[in-house]
């Protein structure tokens, strides 16, 4: 799905709880910051105690994200990130290239590669995908 009209984009942002049924809320407000830009902003709050943040600034005549930050917590700890600060002397991480993920034990250094995330398409589905498959499955209490 390509980033070019902000209603499009609105209607993916606001039916994410019709959309997953992992997601149980929803703080996400896409606010019109001029004629082609919008700032995305809020939390997706799932079941297990997890809530993804995020802030994007996203720029329809261009068809893109120009920036952005994901967090996830889980129990209100940071457990993950995922941000596209420039990191070339990492060889690790050229594959996705400027985009990566910081895990734990380390959040700050413990960088990976993170497929799947980019500047020329929604990033949500794929960010709910991988909380579904890697982070609630694991979750204390589920089975």
């Amino acid at each position: 799905m390509p980033i070019t009209d902000l209603h499009i984009y609105g209607k993916l942002i606001y039916s994410l709880q019709e959309r997953y049924a992992s997601v149980r809320r929803s703080t996400l407000v896409l606010a019109s910051i001029g004629s082609t830009l919008a700032k995305l902003e809020g939390q997706v709050i799932f079941e297990s105690d997890v809530v993804l943040d995020v802030w994007e600034l996203v720029d329809f005549a261009a068809g893109q994200i120009r920036n952005y930050s994901y967090e996830i917590y889980q129990a209100s700890e940071k457990i993950a990130w995922y941000d596209p600060f420039e990191h070339p002397h990492i060889a690790e991480l050229a594959s996705t290239y400027p985009h990566h993920k910081h895990i734990l034990p380390d959040l700050k250094h413990n960088r990976i590669p993170a497929p799947g995330i980019s500047f020329g398409q929604p990033n949500l589905p794929t960010l709910i995908e991988e909380i579904e498959r890697e982070v609630i499955p694991f979750s204390p209490g589920i089975s």
